[in-house]
């Protein structure tokens, strides 16, 4: 490390995957403007679901890595951030999350509150293109495209005046303006979603008892219950985490809800809805659905779902751009910019966010 100046010490921990495929050149150079950067890497086992367990010898290295710091940053691979590494640097004010750790997993966020350090996360970097996935599944939906996308590529002619003015296909060919769309979810995604919406001019109504009625206000949606977000819209979009609460939240009776013609999108987790259940909804064929997630992941090759015509399938790629890697940096170099200027930071981690994530 070099010798520590008046400038601020930011220090990055994680695997050398991630320092290569994440940090990009000109966001390292927008950091360079105003801080020294520093990089470690570490390869601890990355987990969704329990913090990582590392060794004496790797936590006394990070806390060596640590010392002397104004920022800690970590990602993919990195030890987790307790006490001991948050008192190894006196001057450290901010600790930091890049990505794929929603519930801060590699941060002990209540030990950094109390000694005073701020904490904050950038995943919502991959919030921009799953919300554009999300509004092209809609559109999708809409149109019943994966229907005539069957039918092309089957070798059948298709498309002829005859078959356009008879079939089952054609009869579902909508536009979004105008419809009325409803969100499972008010997060960082739905925010997102609902600015591109905007041109089309839909009427929203959003399910999320964490979002706070001054949120509807200025984003300009109506707050609802989750039975008239199934119920009464021409799109229903999930978007809302998977937590123990929200598993199998939209089972066969919210399911059942859905009004014929309207379409059924999911860009969040496949647990949340009852695969059984909509499978049957959807053999019924008064409905469509767009899917970049199932239960279970991958979807079995002889899953039903595969096989609806009223169906359009992605694997899980909504929010797997590269550009969305390179994002979480560029949000945390913005974050670390609004921090050492003295001004309030954006994506900051409390106990009541995480307690919000986890459905708590």
């Amino acid at each position: 490390m070099n010798e520590i100046g008046t400038r601020p010490q930011v220090g990055l921990a994680c695997s050398g995957d991630v320092r290569e495929r994440y940090v990009g050149a000109s966001d390292l150079a927008k950091l360079e403007k105003f801080a020294d950067f520093h990089w470690r890497e570490f390869n601890e086992q990355t987990s969704w679901d329990a913090a990582p367990s590392a060794s004496s010898r790797v936590m006394a290295e990070f806390r060596e890595f640590a010392a002397g710091l104004d920022a800690l940053v970590v990602c993919h691979g990195a030890p987790r951030i307790d006490d001991t590494v948050l008192g190894s640097s006196r001057r450290l004010t901010l600790v930091g999350e890049l990505e794929g750790d929603r519930f801060a997993q590699r941060i002990d966020v209540e030990a950094a509150l109390n000694r005073g350090v701020r904490a904050v996360d950038t995943t919502h970097g991959s919030s921009y293109p799953v919300s554009e996935w999300a509004l092209g599944l809609i559109l999708i939906g809409l149109r019943n495209a994966g229907a005539h996308f069957r039918k092309l590529i089957s070798g059948v002619d298709w498309g002829t005046p005859e078959q356009r003015d008879s079939t089952s296909e054609f009869a579902q060919n909508e536009e979004l303006t105008g419809k009325t769309v409803g969100l499972i979810g008010a997060g960082y995604i739905a925010r997102r979603l609902i600015e591109l919406l905007k041109p089309f001019n839909v009427k929203l109504l959003v399910h999320d008892p964490y979002a706070a009625p001054e949120l509807a206000s200025a984003l300009g949606f109506t707050l609802t219950s989750l039975e008239a977000v199934m119920a009464q819209p021409d799109v229903v979009v999930c978007l809302a985490p998977l937590t123990p609460g929200t598993r199998g939240m939209l089972g066969r009776r919210e399911i059942s809800t859905i009004k014929p013609g309207a379409v059924f999108v999911n860009v969040s987790r496949g647990p949340i809805v009852d695969s059984d259940a909509l499978v049957e909804r959807l053999e019924i064929g008064d409905i469509t659905a767009s899917l970049d997630v199932f239960d279970p992941e991958p979807i079995p090759v002889s899953s039903r779902i595969r096989n609806l015509p009223n169906v359009f399938l992605s694997p899980h790629i909504a929010g797997t751009t590269e550009r969305s890697r390179t994002r979480f940096f560029e949000e945390m170099v913005s974050e670390l910019e609004r921090h050492f200027a003295g001004h309030e930071t954006l994506h900051n981690l409390t106990l009541k966010t995480l307690a919000n994530r986890r459905g708590e």
